[in-house]
């Protein structure tokens, strides 16, 4: 089987497999997804078809450049996902702070009329506190391994790609 095809199914099925888990964990078990968590699905989503795609050319023979560019845009997605999700993690560990949109005290009301619309734009999960920890590891920690190991899966299928395609 071709490397590059491989690679690129693998990625999309761990991407694929990932989003499911998420959506699974906010719709059956309530976890409510903070600003971060939901920043973090944005390479699934792209990799999902990406990967979809890349395979699909893969399978038809596509040339090597093409392969190895669709490779190298899934592991660059999946290495800046894995920064996004250290990111989270040092924020919810209190390396430093996150976000205001969803950690820290809440800001200036404004005036009484302004009020209930502020209180509208109050985000109420929070990206420093962690709902749901596994082994010691929060979802962000797990995003960043499972970003890492999609990248190494690239990695893989652009070393490994055919030479004579």
């Amino acid at each position: 089987m071709n490397p590059a095809l491989t690679a690129a199914l693998l990625a999309a099925g761990i991407a694929a497999a990932t989003l499911a888990g998420a959506w699974y964990m906010q719709l059956v078990w309530g976890l409510q997804p903070c600003e971060l968590c939901l920043k973090q699905r944005y390479a699934y989503y792209a990799i999902v078809p990406l990967g979809l795609l890349l395979a699909l050319a893969a399978s038809r023979g596509a040339p090597r450049p093409l392969l190895v560019a669709g490779l190298v845009l899934i592991a660059l997605a999946a290495l800046g996902n894995a920064g996004l999700g250290v990111y989270h993690s040092g924020v919810e560990w209190g390396f430093w702070q996150g976000p205001t949109e969803c950690t820290g005290p809440v800001g200036n009301f404004g005036s009484a009329g302004s009020l209930l619309e502020q209180l509208d734009k109050v985000k109420v999960v929070r990206c420093d506190e962690v709902q749901f920890r596994f082994l010691g590891l929060s979802l962000a920690g797990y995003n960043v391994l499972i970003s890492l190991l999609m990248a190494a899966i690239a990695a893989w299928g652009i070393s490994r790609a055919p030479r004579n395609v």
